[in-house]
């Protein structure tokens, strides 16, 4: 259980903070611009909820928990270390990214396949859903940069790629099932 009684330490007023495993970085480190930028997704999905009712709305409360299980495997470094771990490190697994999937697949089943790209847009829902899906794709390409300077869970960054889809496909389920998505035209304004 995770106690908070004091929000500010100034621990990190000389742009350094502090890692899952006790070490200190720079705020602008590889490691902290990654697990940041998951939380600003998470903060994005929670603009999207004031919109998403129903299935919607659980499915997306449960990638938001998802999505602080990301951020704590990100700031904890060295998994190479886990087993050694006085407390084991909470990372993602291949179940959170298989039910993404799942969540896709019964998602796209019911859409008319794409013709177009789609704009983002549509409903506010699906416009904030785009929102999300472009926030998360920059969190994965931080993630693999990190990946390329560090070791990193491959659950971790599979879970944002398969995210990332999981928003584009929830984005058509919110503009009527895709009938009013915003379609691509190719130099409409020429």
């Amino acid at each position: 259980m995770v106690v908070l009684n004091k929000i500010y330490t100034r621990t990190g007023d000389a742009g350094e903070t502090a890692l899952g495993d006790g070490s200190r970085v720079a705020k602008h480190s590889a490691r902290v611009m990654a697990y940041g930028t998951v939380d600003e997704t998470n903060a994005t999905v929670g603009l999207a909820r004031l919109h998403a009712e129903g299935e919607m709305n659980a499915q997306l409360a449960a990638i938001q928990n998802d999505l602080f299980d990301l951020g704590a495997d990100f700031c904890r470094p060295g998994m190479e270390k886990d087993a050694d771990a006085e407390y084991p490190p909470l990372r993602m697994s291949d179940t959170q990214v298989s039910r993404l999937e799942s969540e896709i697949d019964a998602m796209n089943a019911d859409l008319q396949p794409l013709r177009s790209f789609v704009l983002p847009g549509g409903s506010a829902l699906s416009a904030h859903l785009h929102l999300c899906r472009t926030v998360s794709r920059r969190a994965e390409r931080l993630a693999v940069e990190l990946a390329t300077q560090e070791s990193v869970n491959p659950a971790a960054v599979k879970y944002l790629n398969r995210l990332s889809d999981w928003f584009f496909v929830a984005s058509r389920v919110a503009n009527g099932g895709g009938a009013d998505d915003v379609l691509w035209v190719p130099g409409a304004n020429r």
